[in-house]
Formats: structure tokens, sequence, C-alpha cells
């Protein structure tokens, strides 16, 4: 008897929930796919249990009472925790399962994250992906998304996030440009060379460098400029100038040779890092953690980020 009694109570409590959430006991018996009957019902019980009224009721509407405004505060987060738990206990018996949906920014998750997938979903066949690309800082709640990987400096907020990786910016160019410009010594020298811009860098359109202590803000002159960083490497590739670039952009270049580092050592002040981000919460679900966990291993091994990204997809 007291399991009924038990489970009677909690129909109530998300009946009264389900009201006051949604404003109405219509769209609470879409929610619970209960007749709106059942729903009154159940909520007029908890009323006479509890000895108070939680909803002011009118022909129009229905309002929460300052008692029931309380009590939703309260049985919320009990819900809520309830219902983490259930989906943690099932976790712990099962694989990773379900639909995935990451958001991770254009260019960095064309090179570096596209190459990963095949390997990620062979290690969880339960798993199912949907990885968008946009350089928009999406809402992860709002719109649905399971992970988001960001690059740069992360501002602060309640999110869950985990840096799995660091990067920088640097400056180079092309070996066939040196050859014909000369290289500049110092970064005082770079206005007299032809640069190319990425307008997607924080600071343009100046050149915020920095060495150990040493700052100089630089005003590059481009005959080019790109909202796109691949565009940019591109032209630096074919000799059209010098590029303030990332290194996990820059670096099979550099390792091939075909581009080359120039004022070693100089930066970008606050360039930040490679970070997955979670939606709040304190139930992460196994889905969401394996697929942190298998990039945070995956890119360990890509710290100075000079290796050919698409030959990681070949290993099992």
């Amino acid at each position: 008897m007291q399991e009924l009694t038990g489970r009677t109570e909690l129909e109530e409590i998300e009946a009264f929930v389900a009201v006051a959430e949604l404003g109405g006991f219509s769209a609470a018996a879409n929610r619970i796919e209960r007749d709106a009957s059942v729903i009154s019902r159940r909520v007029s019980q908890l009323e006479a249990r509890l000895g108070v009224r939680l909803l002011a009721r009118t022909t129009r509407r229905v309002a929460l009472t300052e008692a029931g405004e309380i009590y939703l505060r309260r049985v919320q987060n009990i819900l809520e925790e309830l219902a983490a738990a259930n989906v943690e206990v099932a976790e712990k018996a099962s694989e990773p399962r379900g639909l995935l949906r990451v958001s991770a920014p254009m260019t960095f998750g064309r090179v570096w994250l596209a190459p990963l997938v095949a390997g990620f979903l062979k290690q969880h066949e339960h798993i199912r992906l949907d990885l968008r690309f946009s350089d928009r800082i999406v809402d992860l709640v709002a719109e649905g998304f399971d992970v988001a990987v960001r690059v740069g400096v992360l501002p602060s907020s309640s999110l869950h996030s985990r840096k799995i990786g660091g990067h920088r910016m640097l400056l180079a160019a092309s070996l066939s440009y040196l050859r014909a410009a000369g290289t500049p010594k110092k970064p005082e020298d770079l206005p007299n060379f032809d640069c190319i811009g990425f307008t997607g860098n924080s600071s343009w359109p100046d050149w915020q460098l920095q060495f150990n202590s040493k700052r100089k803000l630089i005003k590059p002159v481009c005959r080019y400029v790109t909202d796109n960083s691949e565009a940019a490497l591109a032209a630096a590739l074919d000799g059209a100038g010098i590029v303030l670039v990332p290194d996990w952009l820059a670096g099979p270049s550099l390792r091939e040779g075909r581009l080359i580092e120039i004022l070693r050592g100089w930066t970008v002040k606050g360039e930040g890092g490679i970070y997955t981000v979670l939606p709040t919460g304190r139930f992460i679900p196994k889905k969401s953690r394996a697929f942190v966990d298998y990039l945070t291993a995956e890119l360990r091994v890509a710290r100075n980020w000079q290796r050919t990204p698409l030959k990681r997809s070949a290993t099992p």
C-alpha cells in the first residue's frame, strides 16, 4: 500500500508541475498524455493532502498562489534530480547510446574533428552523431546541443568546460615570398612587408603581438583581407605575404616546409585554448563524456599541431 501511495503522490506532483510550467490543464494533459480531467483531479488531491491552495483558477487562466510558487521551486529540483538519477543508473548498465549533437567551429571542426568521426563511431556503435559546423556561439540548451567545441578565450559562464588543448598564433610566410622580399627582424619591420589580413582575429585591424613581457601593437599593410582563415593561409602558401595564423591550422604546412615561421616567440595576447563545453547540470550523459574523453585523448598527440590531420581517420 505504501508503494502505491508514493506513486500516487509523485503523479500528483508531476501534474502540478506541468500545469504550473505550461499555464493550463490542457497543455499539461498533452505533456503527461492524460485527460485534462485527470490532471485537474490529481492537482486537487495534492492540494487536499497539503491543506493549501497551490493554484488560483479562473475561467481564462491558471496562476500560482504564493504557496504554489514556493512549492514549485522545491519540487522542480526534486523531479530534476529524480530524472537524472534514473538516467544515470540506467546508463551504468549500458553502453553510451543515443543521438549526440555537437557544435564545432567551421575551420577547426573541418580540419581536426571531422577526421576523428569514423574512429569515434567505431568505438561507440550505439551512438549516432550529428556534428554541426558554425562559427556562431550556439546556445546549447535552447538549440539542443549536447557538446560544443570552442577555440580561443572562453568567457566565464555556468557551463561545464574542459580545456582539451592549447594553441598559439604565429607569423608565417612561404619560402618563396621570404626569398623575394626578405625576412622581418623585429615586429616593427612588418609594415614594410606585404601582409595578409584575417578579420576574424580579435584585434583586427591591428596585430597585438607579445613576447614574454614585451608587447607591440602593429598595424599591418594588407593588400588582401579575408574573413576566412583557410583562404588567408592559402594566400600565404602561394607567396602573397605574411600571415598571422593559429598553429593548429598552419601546423602541417610548417612540418612540410611549405610555410616558414618568422619572428619566433611573438604571438598574440590572450590566445586561449581548445575547449569542450557542456550544458549546466550535475549529471553528464555517458555519450557526452565518451565524446569529450575521445577528443581529449586524440588531440593530446597533436600538441604542436604539426601532423597531418586527415591521416588520423585511418587509425582503428
